[in-house]
């Protein structure tokens, strides 16, 4: 998936109840296959495997032979054959999503695996031979070619990076061709097993997720209830999840030892376009204001009543709601703010709700969790949700609109630049969440109210800096030993999460089983390297965010040309549109200022509150 679920902690509380509007909120993946879903892969299939042999026998071996204008050409050739292949892959991984148990949606994932990456394989040749071209050489043929490379020319140029780690042809070829194989097959088994995961709940089996979404029931024995049984559920697989955790980890390790990359990380950094030692800088200055969630956690546990929290009660809203808030209700309190914000923002994000781009009702063997997933330059963006009636579903709402809306500003940037780096994809997102919060606080009429809204939005701060740092801290312990000491059990994967949960949480009460969450961390098994990229988008969506606040409407049009960029710039370039120097050291502790801006303004009220 181009895009990632929504991170822990979960945000859906429960299973709706019945509700029209949201059970008539399903896909239509047609659009993808041109209209007609019965042997339209197949034959989308065909068209690229004959354009792509058509590209084979023009350019393989002549690429640096290549006019400025013949490298147009092959550019947009080659646009045309990707198109094609993602339209087909994404199509078969939604199929999947909707339903992970349908073994025919499964047939056709692992089809169009073999088939997509048989002819990604077919063109592998175009890019290492582009890398091959001398510094000057290719720089002149961008110069040259000019408008002709408009929606090509930073893809080029990011291309070009990869050279110190790419391989010779026969190498690449036989990566790719086992790579289905094998972490192609172990990232299915995980997906499968994870979504078969049943918990014994009160009484009934229920999947994991309705277990999981009541974490953050406003009821303590519930969330005990809850997180007890996903424990009970988690502990008996740990070994089979273990072992396919150990073969990705040292599937990695592979082929970062074959292409010389000097950490775990690097590959994702460059996918990223930012150096190793940003992230670390990220990490560290994240690792160096734990005291923002040791005070949250602790103002939270006088807020609920307790001497201190624990594991039962991260997740839990800091008062009492039980008002559940119809799908209509939520999509007219979304569409407003965005609307308030921006009438083409408006305009784009109510498009979803007049097509069958969203699929949002909670079924059995349904993906968990939420995601936005682009369907290339020509087909609007798909949006899964598991809504489940709270304010926080409202939320996720927003957030997957504002991926939404970035992939349709971006779509004439075509198929190489309409994707932004992830370490800005969450900007936009985190933006529309930051949209629908400032309209909920003008809505609220008494303290009470407003401290739970403040509350939510800090521990969605918190949620998406702070655990995500400690899950890419846990990853780097992952990653690091499974290189130096072999194959790890289940157990000492338990021990490094709950390390990390001990340093995130403080002196909070750890529950004895709950660091077996790692085995149903999507993410860890499906993008390594990726969680990291919430924290840098949070950061950097507050500080837009700010800036918004600080000079009013007059910034839209800036932050609008920022998301209509897509990838076709650097981070810092883009962040230069909307005033924000991403190079500057001092980022993310100017960053970090503004969550702890957010835990003032909870302090502060609580305080208030307290007070006879």
């Amino acid at each position: 998936m181009t895009s990632a679920p929504v991170p822990f902690p979960p945000v859906p509380l429960a299973e709706p109840p019945i509700d029209p509007d949201l059970l008539a909120s399903t896909w239509d993946l047609s659009p993808l296959l041109d209209g007609v879903e019965a042997g339209g892969v197949d034959s989308l299939l065909s068209r690229a495997d004959a354009s792509a042999a058509a590209f084979r026998e023009l350019h393989q071996g002549r690429v640096a032979q290549l006019t400025a204008a013949g490298l147009a050409g092959a550019m947009r050739a080659l646009a045309e054959i990707h198109e094609l292949i993602h339209r087909v892959s994404i199509y078969a991984e939604l199929r999947m999503a909707a339903d992970t148990a349908d073994a025919a949606s499964g047939a056709l994932f692992q089809r169009v695996n073999e088939r997509t990456t048989a002819l990604e394989t077919q063109l592998q040749f175009f890019d290492l031979e582009w890398t091959q071209i001398e510094d000057a050489a290719a720089e002149r043929l961008l110069t040259e070619a000019g408008a002709g490379l408009e929606q090509s020319a930073y893809h080029l140029r990011t291309i070009r990076n990869k050279r110190p780690y790419l391989l010779s042809a026969p190498e690449e070829r036989i990566l790719s061709e086992t790579r289905m194989a094998g972490q192609q097959a172990w990232t299915r088994l995980f997906l499968e097993e994870e979504a078969a995961l049943e918990v014994e709940l009160e009484g009934d089996r229920v999947s994991f997720t309705v277990a999981y979404n009541q974490w953050s029931d406003p009821d303590r024995e519930r969330r005990i209830a809850a997180v007890d049984a996903a424990i009970v559920a988690m502990a008996p697989e740990g070994r089979t999840r273990a072992y396919i955790y150990n073969t990705l980890l040292n599937d990695r390790a592979i082929e970062d030892r074959l292409r010389g990359y000097p950490s775990w990380l690097s590959s994702r950094n460059l996918e990223n376009q930012i150096e190793d030692s940003s992230v670390a800088a990220l990490v560290e200055a994240v690792q160096t204001r734990n005291d923002i969630p040791h005070r949250w956690y602790a103002i939270k546990a006088r807020l609920l009543g307790l001497e201190r929290l624990s594991t039962y009660d991260f997740s839990a809203p800091v008062y009492a709601d039980d008002t559940t808030i119809s799908y209509a209700d939520a999509r007219d309190m979304v569409l407003d703010a965005y609307q308030r914000f921006s009438p083409e923002a408006g305009r784009i994000a109510r498009s979803f709700f007049e097509g069958p781009w969203i699929d949002a009702p909670v079924r059995l063997n349904k993906a968990s969790g939420a995601f936005c997933e682009s369907g290339g330059p020509h087909v609007t963006p798909y949006i899964l949700l598991n809504y489940g009636g709270r304010r926080t579903d409202v939320l996720t709402m927003a957030h997957e609109l504002g991926h939404g809306l970035h992939d349709v500003l971006s779509m004439p940037r075509g198929v190489f630049h309409q994707p932004a780096p992830l370490t800005v994809a969450e900007t936009a997102s985190t933006f529309g969440e930051s949209l629908v919060i400032d309209s909920l606080l003008e809505q609220v009429s008494d303290d009470r109210q407003q401290l739970s809204v403040l509350a939510e939005a800090l521990h969605g701060s918190i949620s998406t800096i702070f655990t995500q740092v400690a899950f890419n801290r846990f990853e780097h312990e992952a990653h690091n030993r499974r290189r130096t000491e072999g194959e790890l059990t289940a157990e000492q994967f338990d021990a490094i999460l709950r390390d990390e949960f001990v340093r995130l949480h403080g002196d909070a009460d750890e529950v004895p089983g709950f660091e077996r969450f790692w085995s149903v961390v999507p993410h860890f098994f499906l993008w390594p390297g990726y969680v990291y990229a919430y924290a840098y988008g949070q950061l950097l969506s507050l500080s837009v965010y700010a800036r918004y606040k600080e000079i009013g409407p007059a910034f839209v049009p800036r932050y609008l040309e920022m998301l209509s960029a897509g990838g076709s710039r650097s981070p810092e370039d883009l962040g230069r549109i909307v005033g924000i120097d991403l190079s500057d050291p001092e980022f993310w502790s100017s960053g970090l200022e503004l969550v702890d801006g957010q835990l003032r303004a909870v302090e502060e009220l609580a305080a208030r509150m307290q007070k006879p």
